[in-house]
């Protein structure tokens, strides 16, 4: 257990130093006359491959960085289950996470404005992100310039990736220059967070430097079994220590920052949930909130693979000695090169038929391939050509396999399950095909691997059992605490994250959105955090 004082209570208390937490610990602290505690279950951010960018390859997958849940056997995707990755480190998953910084589009948060909940439009979302960046494009009217969320343009390009670049162009995807003003539709790198070739968490921009100020304590390895509850209100934590089991008390506010799997989880052990499902584990009902839980959305990426020759990708330097070596000294020598690597570089948004509103399909190319993560890189130059549905139809659940706090919780994102989607999923992988067929790519002979020249000439059906055999999470749950107004039977809290019917509780992170945002959704995560001190500020005043 790192620094707490039990001897009095807090103002604040807040829930897991994740993206969220670790900028409410920021926001929150800056006000000399109050007392923030800040709990991470999981540990500090000690290891090397928490800040070399290429340390995603180690922290996913590996307990000591990641909860390593599981997904239920999915029936969209023929009966397998996911590895669903979650950060276990202060800065949570922004610390083992792809750093590509995305916004989603305007549309997004005026859909959520338009649901009823004022002051979420894009105009008024654009000044919170655009307050807390560093962003190397600003500032200008879409960015901003001095704050803590570094961004930066990736430090290796690929000619491969400039020639998918073209053939998009040639399919009607133009180049642009920022994903992030509003409209991503169009062909770009991806920004990232990064600081010199270095992950840039949301712990490193937001919670170390506040932990010099005297107001501020983080617990580390402490583990919140409980929110308690006296006369409607919330009172503080229960967290289980290596000492054992302590209480925190909180004078002002709970502030829930656990994540769109954590959040809904600890509601629900605290009883505060759907009261049939909570009866049937064991806990007291406190109030019946039915959307704890509910409302899960997640982006589902359909992997394309496709062989290359006579140009340059990341596999043939793997399986280099010498490309291994050369990786690394342009990494000490001048923190660029492969190491320095997200996940994906280059990024393409369209739309998956004529007729969507905007952009619906992101996709992720990348310069190497490899059967499954955690596996070595095929020993052929090839590239991947992810796609993802970015506003899926499916709705998922989260909920208690036990009342134990120990127990993972049951993850069923029931993904494909809308007619829609298995439509969106089958058109997706003709548009991959259709971009890689285009001239720009022709001279390096491209065969397709995944999913696979069997599938070449197959109808609708087939398709979608090929997205079902090929889909996986991209890693961006949301929405099990969505927001929404009180004629909504399924909001979890109002329109400024307040736990509906319960006093001095709100929730701040993935878990309130009402619908996915276009794109990745980390930063937006922050955004959320960011607005929602501020408001918490507001009230208090």
């Amino acid at each position: 257990m790192g620094r707490a004082d039990v001897s009095q209570p807090y103002d604040y208390v807040i829930v897991g130093a994740g993206s969220a937490g670790c900028v409410l610990a920021n926001r929150l602290s800056q006000d000399p006359n109050v007392r923030v505690a800040v709990i991470e279950a999981g540990g500090k951010d000690d290891w090397i491959w928490f800040h070399i960018p290429v340390g995603y390859l180690f922290a996913i997958g590996n307990p000591r960085a990641d909860w390593c849940f599981k997904t239920e056997p999915e029936p969209g995707l023929n009966g397998r289950a996911l590895s669903y990755p979650r950060g276990k480190v202060i800065g949570g998953s922004s610390a083992i996470n792809a750093m590509i910084y995305m916004r989603g589009q305007a549309g997004d948060y005026d859909h959520w404005r338009q649901l009823g909940l004022s002051g979420w439009g894009w105009a008024d979302v654009l000044e919170v992100f655009k307050g807390h960046e560093d962003h190397f494009l600003g500032p200008n009217a879409a960015h901003g310039a001095g704050g803590e969320w570094h961004v930066e343009f990736p430090r290796l390009t690929w000619p491969l990736l400039d020639a998918v670049r073209r053939a998009a162009a040639q399919d009607g995807i133009a180049p642009i220059e920022d994903f992030n003003a509003g409209n991503n539709e169009g062909s770009c790198y991806f920004h990232v967070n990064q600081k010199t070739g270095l992950r840039w968490s949301a712990a490193r921009g937001f919670l170390k430097p506040a932990l010099s100020r005297p107001n501020l304590d983080l617990v580390t390895a402490g583990h919140v079994e409980k929110v308690t509850l006296e006369d409607g209100r919330a009172t503080g934590v229960l967290v289980r220590t290596a000492a054992g089991q302590v209480q925190l008390k909180a004078r002002r506010e709970v502030v829930l920052c656990a994540g769109a799997v954590g959040t809904p989880q600890l509601l629900m052990l605290s009883g505060l949930g759907p009261a049939e499902h909570l009866h049937g584990q064991g806990i007291e009902v406190v109030r019946d909130l039915p959307g704890v839980g509910s409302n899960l959305q997640d982006h589902l990426q359909l992997r394309t693979v496709f062989k290359v020759s006579g140009i340059g990708t990341l596999n043939e330097r793997y399986h280099s000695l010498f490309g291994k070596m050369g990786m690394g000294l342009d990494f000490l020598l001048r923190r660029r090169g492969p190491l320095t690597m997200a996940p994906s570089q280059l990024g393409l948004f369209t739309r998956s038929f004529p007729d969507k509103e905007r952009a619906d399909l992101e996709f992720h190319v990348q310069p190497l391939s490899l059967d499954k993560f955690g596996e070595p890189l095929h020993r052929f130059p090839a590239f991947t050509m992810s796609v993802c549905n970015l506003r899926p139809t499916s709705r998922g659940t989260i909920r208690l396999k036990g009342p134990e706090p120990d127990a993972a919780p049951q993850i069923r994102p029931n993904y494909l399950s809308t007619e829609e989607d298995l439509r969106v999923a089958a058109q997706s992988i003709r548009i991959a095909r259709r971009i890689v067929a285009r001239p720009a790519l022709a001279g390096f002979r491209p065969e397709e691997l995944v999913p696979g020249p069997a599938l070449a000439d197959a109808d609708e059906a087939s398709l979608r059992r090929a997205a079902g055999d090929v889909g996986t999470t991209i890693f961006h749950p949301v929405g099990t605490a969505k927001m929404g107004l009180a004629s909504d039977p399924m909001a979890v809290v109002d329109e400024r994250l307040r736990v509906r019917g319960i006093k001095g509780l709100r929730v701040a992170d993935a878990s309130v959105m009402p619908a996915i945002v276009s794109g990745n959704t980390n930063s937006p995560t922050i955004m959320i955090a960011d607005k929602g001190a501020g408001m918490i500020r507001e009230d208090a005043r």
